[in-house]
């Protein structure tokens, strides 16, 4: 537990009271791993347990289009996804309130459960791709543009803006930078057209946690309708998934011929968000990518 001082308690339940509209008293907290970007914590109150994390980093409107997200994909009712109780800003920090999910050991069937729920979330469509608010990946801004057109969107919303980006703080050169540009004109030739599938958009490992029933619970989403062969590609970029959730997620929703070789063309947009938040030492996968498709 960590000790609570007075203004760390009034912060507590000023935000609680501001989320539920009654007071609830703040017995105890657990401060937690919150990432690179928030500060989180396990908060002990009169009524129930909650998950708080928040932060000074001035990024406007964050929280907003995290619980936004978390809403939307809550709706589908296809994976535990963790309540928004509330998200706002007090003073000169912005917070997001969640309900606070217990973890166990994985369940025998977790891997299946995962995939299989996967593919049914991946079932949601609509007709364009994109969402209605843009979001973040980390601290950066995703953008979220509506398109028709599904590789327009993979080049326009999220491969140029990050190659943009990583041009203009020196972390690639011109050279590199215009090498995608010859990719952009292969991807109709690389990738399947497929409707717009509903994404958790952050998909690796430390956004899946096993709740208190050993089945598994998404969090920390950038969601948008995309290529569904994008979010399974994210999964294999640092590993921790089991085969079996590849296989049960292929039994439930086939992906098309050829996959495995398409992974690394998807994965160049996390590794340009990664470039671009932690330097140049993702540069290299950037390269490789390229030599071979570009």
């Amino acid at each position: 537990m960590m000790w609570l001082g007075d203004e760390q308690t009034d912060f507590f339940e000023s935000i609680l009271f501001q989320a539920l509209g009654r007071p609830v008293d703040v017995l105890e907290a657990r401060f937690l791993s919150g990432g690179d970007i928030n500060t989180a914590a396990q908060v002990f109150t009169s009524e129930q347990l909650f998950f708080i994390k928040w932060n000074t980093a001035g990024q406007e409107g964050m929280f907003e289009a995290e619980a936004r997200g978390l809403e939307l994909l809550r709706k589908t009712d296809t994976l535990q996804i963790p309540a928004v109780v509330g998200h706002g800003q007090q003073q000169d920090k912005a917070y997001l309130i969640l309900e606070y999910i217990d973890s166990a050991p994985a369940g025998p069937d977790y891997w299946e459960k995962l995939g299989q729920s996967l593919a049914e979330l991946h079932s949601h469509t609509q007709p364009r791709f994109g969402l209605e608010f843009d979001n973040f990946i980390g601290l950066l801004p995703q953008q979220n543009t509506l398109t028709d057109n599904g590789i327009r969107f993979f080049i326009e919303q999220r491969l140029h803006p990050q190659a943009g980006l990583a041009l203009y703080k020196g972390l690639i050169d011109k050279k590199l930078y215009d090498r995608f540009a010859r990719l952009y004109q292969r991807l109709p030739e690389l990738l399947p057209a497929e409707r717009p599938a509903l994404l958790h958009g952050d998909l690796w490992s430390g956004n899946v946690m096993v709740n208190e029933d050993g089945q598994p619970t998404l969090i920390d989403p950038a969601v948008y309708y995309g290529f569904r062969e994008a979010e399974l590609a994210f999964t294999t970029l640092f590993g921790g998934f089991d085969e079996r959730f590849y296989a049960a997620y292929h039994e439930a929703f086939p992906l098309e011929d050829g996959f495995r070789e398409r992974i690394p063309i998807y994965n160049l947009y996390p590794l340009l968000v990664h470039v671009n938040l932690f330097g140049t030492g993702y540069v290299s996968g950037v390269e490789r990518i390229l030599k071979a498709f570009g």
